[in-house]
């Protein structure tokens, strides 16, 4: 004799003929709870109503089956994922992090803002940093022009989000996409 589980998908319930429990505590389509039954008894009432009797806790004792239309509940619960699953990828957006320096040059400068113009545009965020070396920590100053003047030329497609603050050596600076 074969034994195999037909609700192979670790999601899948128990449903109709699967369920092997003698009793079972029956919740109706509604919600209602109807009480204590014997598996023969649920599987007669889910019939009635053109609908499937579920598996829904099968540790509790006696288990838990609801009436309800199986094929449903998984499509919603599907959308469901699918939806969590695209709010947690729009959440997730990178953070990128470029350094600068104090006494950074024209071309320099320029390159960085094209490249951190790409992916504010393709919705990361960014950290700016400077790290400050032997003297020029005695001209900060300098350091946080430079990083005011990069947020200035990204004003356009990028917000401000932690203005620049020096902590030990380094300037940091974050920036956000505008949406």
């Amino acid at each position: 004799m074969e034994v195999f589980n037909i609700a192979s998908k670790k999601n899948d319930l128990l449903i109709n003929d699967q369920i092997k429990a003698s009793n079972v505590l029956v919740i109706g389509p509604n919600g209602e709870q109807v009480g204590v039954k014997s598996l023969s008894d649920a599987l007669t009432l889910s019939s009635y109503a053109n609908l499937d009797l579920v598996l829904m806790n099968p540790n509790s004792n006696p288990p838990v089956c609801k009436v309800m239309d199986y094929n449903k509940f998984r499509y919603e619960r599907n959308k469901k994922e699918k939806e969590a699953l695209k709010r947690q990828k729009a959440n997730m957006s990178e953070t990128k992090e470029f350094r600068l320096s104090s006494v950074i040059d024209v071309g320099d400068f320029e390159t960085k803002v094209k490249q951190v113009t790409k992916y504010l545009q393709k919705g990361d965020k960014i950290k700016v940093t400077i790290r400050f070396k032997g003297r020029q920590m005695a001209h900060t100053e300098l350091g946080e022009e430079v990083m005011n003047r990069f947020a200035e030329r990204l004003s356009d497609i990028s917000t401000v989000t932690d203005k620049p603050v020096l902590d030990g050596k380094t300037m940091t600076m974050l920036l956000t996409p505008k949406k």
